[in-house]
């Protein structure tokens, strides 16, 4: 029992690790760069893909790439094959 307590425990904060934004970025800003990610088709590549999502969700493009980043680390999005840029895979692009 109290194995199981211990685990539900590690796996609650481990969870709560996964929904943390980037430092100097709030949890509304990362909902919003996933809602503009969401009307570009989910897929970022270029300047004609950044852009749009920075203007929607008022980023700069260093938050832009922190939450790109953010999303490749922990398994919210994913990099596509030959360098052809990254696929958004959560919340409205899921």
């Amino acid at each position: 029992m109290k194995r199981f307590v211990l685990f539900s425990v590690c796996a609650s904060a481990l969870s709560g690790c996964l929904a943390i934004a980037p430092s100097g970025i709030t949890p509304e800003q990362r909902d919003d760069f996933v809602l503009a990610a969401s009307t570009i088709g989910c897929v970022m590549r270029d300047e004609s893909d950044y852009q749009p999502v920075e203007l929607q969700a008022g980023l700069t493009r260093e938050q832009t790439l922190a939450l790109v980043q953010h999303h490749l680390t922990w398994g919210g999005a994913e990099q596509l094959p030959g360098d052809q840029g990254v696929k958004i895979t959560t919340g409205a692009c899921a």
